[in-house]
């Protein structure tokens, strides 16, 4: 399999690009919609809700804290996962600016 290259894209690129990757699983998108729903939770909650295994979900919620948009904090032998707002408005703002882009009219383009 080839290189992605990202070093060829601007950093706006690459960071539009990984916040797609993370939205691109629905798993992903239903842990993210479970955090929001009760504010914090554990894995086996979210195992529980969501009805996939324990491993699975804790790779989804590794590629979501490694993108930074929730934490975890460690409470005994458990993490507690949350949304991390500040970096949750700032990923909202990036992906407003790309997304509210709009077509030209004024000509016919192909």
């Amino acid at each position: 399999m080839g290189l992605a290259k990202t070093e060829m894209f601007t950093n706006l690129q690459n960071e539009i690009a990984l916040y797609a990757k993370v939205f691109g699983h629905p798993a992903r998108v239903a842990i993210l919609e479970q955090l929001f729903k009760i504010d914090a939770c554990y894995c086996g909650d979210l195992v529980n809700e969501i009805g996939l295994a324990q491993p699975t979900i804790s790779q989804h919620l590794k590629e979501l804290k490694n993108l930074g948009l929730i934490k975890g904090n460690v409470e005994g032998t458990s993490v507690c996962y949350c949304i991390h707002p500040e970096n949750w408005t700032k990923m909202k703002a990036t992906m407003h600016l790309f997304l509210n882009q709009d077509v030209s009219t004024t000509k016919d383009c192909c």
